[in-house]
This record gives structure tokens, sequence and C-alpha cells, in this order.
């Protein structure tokens, strides 16, 4: 009986006849799932070369960051220095300055830009006529699709030296104000011109997160007596609780790219130690002196340490009991 056991295996084996035919069997289910949903995998298959096209090949390029590459002699023959990149990255003044910088954005932008898209679908939601409501929706979503460029050049026309408020203050006997170039309230200024931009954005996807709420919910607190502030604390804010966490994920995920465009068009207003962030450091130090592999190092640190953002930040979310990004089985 030993020898007969022993030549079957243990039962969840795959090379005992139990571990075989589970193995036929999920072979045989994803023939039939393929055969069922065929259109549909023909139908995602050029957004996945697409994505694997222009996402994950370049990704081979980091390569770059353990050689001393150049251009002209390509990645096949430039020299490769190992961790030297990332060494000089630690003892360099410029690099530190600029990830403090999109550190302290981020966690700005995390307090008084994060809760804004929530409060304006809250707001909106409360609106009775549905045409009022959907103005307002049109016309604070708008500002998503306007250019950085744009943006920027219409707060200098608001805020700027010669801006409509400091001609208002001159006209009034005051002495007028140049925010647009203030290193001090640049940090302001940028979250500023991010809830201008993409708060109706953000505000679309709790709207639909709202959408989703039992009804019957708010019916029956209030005819339990629950005033307004109850419902909204006892209800609203539990069912966007998921939401609000698997954005704020994506966000801490995100915080050390604050954006290029709107630091870039700025930065020579401001000057370098008020709006160097890590995007516009590696793009002067990259695209001006020709330090690729050294630009390079310093993405990929800046991925890796938004990566562990995101991975400490999921587990969080499971400790809280939400799905988060993903949850495994």
């Amino acid at each position: 009986m030993l020898e007969q056991a022993e030549r079957s295996g243990p039962a969840g084996d795959l090379t005992s006849p139990a571990g075989t035919g589970r193995r036929r069997g999920k072979a045989s289910a994803l023939r039939v799932r393929l055969r069922r949903d065929w259109q549909l995998l023909l139908m995602v298959f050029p957004a996945i070369g697409l994505l694997l096209l222009f996402h994950y090949v370049p990704l081979l390029g980091n390569v770059i960051a353990f050689q001393e590459y150049s251009p002209y002699v390509g990645i096949g023959d430039s020299p490769w220095v190992g961790l030297a990149n990332f060494q000089w990255l630690l003892v360099d003044e410029s690099f530190w300055q600029a990830t403090l910088n999109t550190l302290f954005i981020t966690a700005f932008q995390l307090i008084f830009y994060f809760p804004v898209p929530i409060a304006l679908a809250i707001l909106l939601d409360s609106v009775a006529s549905r045409r009022l409501r959907m103005l307002i929706q049109n016309i604070v979503y708008l500002p998503h699709f306007f250019s950085w460029v744009l943006v920027v050049t219409l707060f200098q026309q608001m805020f700027g030296g010669a801006g409509l408020l400091a001609q208002t203050l001159r006209a009034n006997g005051y002495q007028g104000v140049d925010i647009m170039t203030n290193p001090d309230t640049f940090v302001m200024l940028v979250t500023a011109e991010s809830v201008w931009k993409d708060a109706g954005w953000g505000m679309i996807i709790f709207l639909a997160a709202l959408a989703a709420i039992d009804q019957n919910l708010y019916e029956a607190s209030a005819v339990d007596g629950a005033s307004r502030w109850r419902r909204l604390w006892h209800i609203t804010l539990p069912g966007l609780r998921p939401v609000i966490i698997l954005l704020l994920i994506l966000r801490l995920g995100d915080a050390l790219n604050v954006g290029f465009e709107q630091f870039f068009l700025q930065r020579d207003a401001v000057g370098r130690d008020a709006a160097e962030v890590l995007d516009t450091f590696v793009y002067w130090r990259t695209m001006l002196t020709g330090e690729w592999s050294y630009g390079a190092a310093a993405g990929l640190v800046k991925g890796l340490v938004g990566l562990i953002l995101i991975l400490v930040a999921n587990k969080l979310a499971h400790r809280f009991g939400e799905q988060g990004i993903y949850k495994r089985s």
C-alpha cells in the first residue's frame, strides 16, 4: 500500500490522478471561456497592444540608469557603471530640494485640494433642479479640457503684476500685488490652479458614487428624525468611503508626479527653489545637460517610491476593511 501511495502521490499533487483531472478541468474551463468571450477579447486586443507598445516596452530603456549612456553609441555599446548614478543622486542637493518640494506640494494638495471634489459633489447632489444641476456641472467640468498654458495665462491676467487684482488695488489707492512671481505663495497658487482646472473632473467621479447609494436609506433616516448633517455623516460619507480610499491610494502612488507643464511654465517666474519638482528636475538634468543616465536613475527612484506608497496605502485600506486597488483572494 505504501508503494501504491508513493506512485499515486498526494491527493493535491498534479502528478496524481486527482491532480491531473483537476488540471484538465481547469484547462477545459479556460477553453470554454475563450470560445465564449473571443469577441470581447478581440475587441480588447488593440488596447492591450497599445498599452504594451507605449507603456511596457519603453520600460526596457531604463537600463541606461545603470550605464554611462550616450545616444551616439547606443545602449549596446554604452559602458556599464552599476549603481554609480544612484550614488550621485544621494549626494545631489538639487535632487533632494526637488524631492522635498514635490512632497510638500503633494501633502498640501492632499489637504486643500483632495476634499474639494467631494464637497462639490455633495453640494451639487443636493440641488433640486435637474437643469440647474447640469448647468453647474458643465461649468465646473469645462476647465478640465483647458491646457495648462491657457490656465496659467488666465491666472496671470487675474493675479499677475498687471492683472485684474493689482489694477483694482491701485485704482483704490493700495499697492498692487504680483502673486504670480511670489515664491512664498507659490504652493497656494498651484493648488488654486489645480482646483480650478480639475476639481470638476473629480466631482464627476464622486457624483457617480453618490448615485449608487440607496435612496431608501435617506428616506428611512428622515422618517426617524435624522437631520441633514446626520444623514451626511452616517449615510453619504460611508457610501463614498470606498471611492475616497481608492482615489487616495492612487493619489499617494502618484505623489512624486505632481505635474510637469504647470511647474515648467512657472519655474522661471518664481525661481528654481520654489518650483523645482522631480519632473522638471529630470528634464533640466537630462535634456539640457545630456546626462541621460542620471535622469533615468532619478525617474527609477521616483517610480520605486510611488510603488512603495501604493503598496503601503493599499495594505492600510485592507486593514480598514476596504477593497483598495486589489485584494488577494
